[in-house]
């Protein structure tokens, strides 16, 4: 076994999971379920039969992700956040058949309590508030807020809201110093790293700035 997982635990036979994952208390993988590497599943969540999930994935406490989800790398679900995959439910009536597709894409972040209502893409980087309830697709680092969810606004991949373009319309991440634009295809573009590439491990500009107050040193 490549992973780790809490005696109470329950991981059905037929699982994928990839090496460096951590499976918290009370927790279920079914047996069709497919997980990437390095993911992290908190405490009473789950992973139904014929989900997919990438790698370096972290699903924080109270999480259920239901059959015909899809999430790619890098993905945050914070605790308590729902996902369905049916949106008109009877419980006299069979749709196993008819599950509809939600896809989460790369670096996107879900807060507490949101609710994504399935059939909808929720685009790379992009940021659902804490309690806002998705029912369309939303585009690349966009801010999602309310009920019904709303986009207000941008945020960059290092999760800071992007503001004051300037006159050619590029923002600027306070942490890292990467430069933003709107695309015309929809969402923002970072003008400083390819979309496929992973963050630099290095410093950003605010952790700089803070180890060189913190010895005496202006940055």
């Amino acid at each position: 076994m490549n992973y780790q997982a809490h005696d109470s635990a329950i991981i059905d036979e037929g699982a994928q999971i990839g090496e460096g994952c951590r499976i918290w208390h009370f927790s279920h993988i079914c047996g069709g379920a497919k997980i990437g590497e390095r993911c992290s599943f908190g405490q009473n969540t789950m992973v139904a039969d014929e989900v997919v999930i990438g790698s370096n994935v972290k699903v924080q406490n109270g999480v259920s992700i239901y059959a015909g989800t899809t999430i790619e790398d890098d993905v945050f679900l914070g605790p308590s956040c729902v996902l369905t995959n049916v949106t008109n439910p009877r419980s006299e009536v069979s749709r196993k058949t008819l599950y509809e597709a939600t896809l989460i894409k790369k670096g996107a972040s879900v807060g507490a309590n949101a609710t994504i209502v399935c059939g909808v893409t929720i685009g790379r980087y992009a940021f659902i508030a804490a309690g806002a309830v998705v029912t369309r697709s939303v585009p690349d680092y966009s801010l999602v807020v309310g009920v019904p969810g709303a986009i207000k606004g941008w945020m960059s991949r290092h999760g800071h809201r992007l503001e004051n373009p300037d006159e050619e319309g590029v923002m600027v991440c306070p942490e890292s110093g990467f430069r933003y634009r709107e695309h015309d295809e929809g969402g923002v573009r970072c003008l400083d790293l390819d979309e496929e590439e992973p963050l630099p491990q290095r410093l950003t500009r605010g952790e700089r700035s803070y180890r060189e107050i913190r010895n005496g040193r202006q940055p």
